[in-house]
């Protein structure tokens, strides 16, 4: 029976790992798609609260409206979309033209919200005057934005080593959001302390302003009775 201890003790922490990864797969789900329409000249822009040193890939493709078949086609490829992103300072850490449809990808140095902004700059519009542009967006953040079957193929791993890789990078974007949190949190304290600060050094110079003009009516009171030889 000695021997089989190993054994077992190693498929309970299979067993184990295996269930810790599919609750972090439940609490961190891969980020949803979406679609908007914009006109000829209209800007589109998305805030995203990310991280510092995170990995960010976005995929979009474009789709033109059909008046004859009445639905979205897709778009031809000598339409020309430019994608901006901002970093929370209002630097540019990426402006790049693509096509029709692209990839892009950025990494944060800095955490708290990025602007992504998606626009079209090219004449191609006027194959559709007056109608509009359909973008389908989609943002993986962190360890969503890792291609794993290509990691896995690259490197030579089994099932379980994917995993267990795909748990230490999952834990690692865990600190990383909670790291954001803790600096959410300490620049919402300093914020709320220099408000408070503010607030109690406006109520002493009001104070002392009442004062100030408490004394002069009084004295200015004085004087008039004085004048008029009342007192």
């Amino acid at each position: 029976m000695l021997p089989q201890l190993p054994v077992s003790l190693c498929l309970y922490r299979k067993m184990a790992a295996a269930r810790l990864l599919l609750l972090l797969s439940a609490c961190l789900g891969p980020a949803a798609s979406l679609y908007f329409h914009i006109g000829e000249t209209e800007k589109k822009c998305f805030i995203e609260e990310i991280p510092d040193e995170t990995m960010v890939i976005g995929n979009y493709r474009t789709q033109l409206y059909d008046k004859q078949r009445e639905e979205y086609l897709p778009a031809t490829p000598g339409l020309g979309m430019l994608v901006e992103v901002k970093d929370p300072d209002d630097k540019i850490i990426l402006s790049r033209q693509y096509g029709s449809e692209g990839r892009f990808t950025f990494t944060s140095h800095t955490p708290g919200e990025h602007q992504i902004c998606l626009h079209s700059n090219s004449t191609k519009f006027s194959l559709f005057a007056g109608g509009m542009l359909r973008v389908h967006l989609d943002i993986q953040v962190g360890e969503h934005a890792n291609d794993y079957a290509q990691i896995a193929a690259k490197d030579k791993l089994s099932e379980l080593q994917l995993r267990v890789r795909q748990l230490i990078e999952q834990v690692e974007q865990i600190q990383k959001e909670q790291n954001y949190q803790r600096w959410r949190e300490e620049r919402f304290r300093q914020t709320s302390e220099s408000t408070n600060q503010r607030v109690l050094w406006w109520s002493i110079a009001q104070t002392l302003i009442l004062v100030a003009i408490g004394v002069w009516q009084m004295r200015h009171l004085k004087s008039f009775f004085e004048a008029k030889k009342l007192v």
